[in-house]
């Protein structure tokens, strides 16, 4: 009996970890990185080398933060709602899963990101100082209305406060780093007798970014693992102890490069290239492989307007199950319980396409932003049983003000009188 219960905990545990991000159907494995940031979300994500919105150089490469000149705020909220479909041929009997196929009744996810960036530029040093608090998690997964899925439920958010600082080593050469502390509010399934848990994880990351010549940029950025422990997460019956989730987000190297050169500088084109390390991850790393990702995004000003495109390639991260092991732990029913179990964060799909538009001074030293993008559908069998399908699309705004002595910044003869403030590494001025 106690065997058994083990086993069906082990259930338990992996299924609640796997569902806890899979319905956030736009992100990579189960990173975000800067998709549904108020101007990269409609550029693809692109950031790394010259990033369009301070929220996306505070998550993204530190580095391009001294690009952002004077003081800036900016605060976005975005809306991200997946469709999955989960397709069980075959009962799990341990599990107590029998066949069925339905989609995730949980609705879309509110994300929401606020950011701060302070240039010290005017006061001789070449430093910018960043913080912010970014949603880097905030979905679930409910079958819970499927009797055969044996009540299968499970959200996890996760939110990362982040300090960030960049310094202009020289005129074309910039660096930065980031240390974020994660909090993670994590719901296991079978709610009943689990409950809310928290945990906290630590990350930092590092940054280069070099102004190659006058219209083209190159950035490159490395941010580390964080790992979660979520204590006594799971208690299945009172007759057995609680039992902790471990849980890692990967380790991301990413390179970038901008380019102005087309157009008389009006046309942006950018491309990101990123490489997520699940091979190291807790859990993770028993049914995600290495995974490659590939952004692209243009925008194109016109007076105080932004017009931005952006698609993404992304490889399918889901690895074929080779063990029914994960991390150690037998899982149960044998290889369809291992396929069943990879479904529930088997985020699979390849291509991306976003859209957005940007006002710039909508109100005196204030920016508008809105992006809204989607996933295409796509579906993938795991083995001989069990199928998912998922797509999703996503929408969001962000607001920017700046505050900056554009005065200081220059130096020109007659001294420009400072008119609304200053544009991404552009000082507005009148004389």
């Amino acid at each position: 009996m106690r065997t058994i219960g083990k086993i069906v905990t082990t259930v338990a545990i992996l299924t609640s970890t796997f569902l806890g991000r899979s319905a956030q159907g736009q992100s990579f494995g189960v990173e975000l990185h800067n998709t549904l940031m108020p101007a990269s979300g409609g550029m693809g994500g692109t950031s790394i080398a010259q990033p369009q919105d301070l929220l996306s150089a505070i998550n993204g490469n530190a580095a391009s933060m001294s690009q952002f000149e004077g003081t800036q705020f900016a605060f976005s909220g975005a809306w991200a709602d997946p469709n999955v479909r989960f397709t069980q041929t075959v009962a799990l009997p341990i599990a107590g899963v029998s066949p069925y196929s339905a989609v995730s009744s949980t609705p879309g996810a509110a994300v929401g990101n606020i950011g701060l960036t302070q240039s010290f530029e005017s006061m001789g040093m070449p430093v910018t100082v960043g913080l912010g608090l970014i949603s880097d998690a905030g979905a679930g997964v409910d079958f819970r209305t499927i009797p055969e899925s044996n009540g299968t439920s499970a959200e996890l958010l996760i939110l990362q406060f982040v300090g960030a600082m960049s310094v202009q080593l020289t005129d074309r050469l910039s660096a930065g780093t980031t240390v974020s502390l994660g909090e993670g509010f994590y719901d296991a399934p079978f709610s009943g007798i689990g409950s809310m848990t928290p945990a906290y994880g630590v990350r930092g990351s590092l940054g280069l970014n070099y102004q190659l010549n006058p219209s083209t940029r190159l950035g490159v950025d490395y941010q580390t693992r964080e790992d979660f422990d979520f204590r006594n997460a799971i208690l299945l019956a009172p007759s057995f102890a609680p039992f902790n989730v471990k849980m890692s987000l990967p380790d991301n190297f990413g390179f970038g490069i901008s380019n102005t050169s087309l157009m008389d500088g009006k046309l942006l084109l950018a491309a990101d290239v990123l490489f997520n390390e699940w091979d190291n991850c807790y859990l993770y790393k028993n049914v995600y492989k290495n995974q490659w990702v590939f952004q692209t995004g243009a925008q194109y000003s016109r007076g105080r307007y932004r017009y931005r495109l952006g698609y993404v390639y992304a490889e399918n991260p889901v690895a074929p199950i080779t063990s029914v092991t994960v991390d150690g732990i037998p899982v149960p029913d044998a290889v369809p319980g291992a396929d069943y179990l990879q479904a529930q964060v088997a985020v699979f799909n390849q291509h991306r396409v976003s859209a957005g538009i940007g006002v710039v001074d909508v109100l005196p030293g204030v920016n508008f932003d809105a992006f809204a993008g989607g996933m295409f559908r796509a579906s993938d069998q795991l083995g001989a049983s069990t199928n998912v399908a998922a797509s999703s699309y996503y929408l969001g705004v962000g607001i920017t003000w700046r505050f900056a002595n554009c005065g200081a910044l220059r130096s020109s003869a007659p001294a420009p009188t400072p008119t609304c403030g200053c544009d991404v590494g552009t000082c507005a001025t009148s004389n």
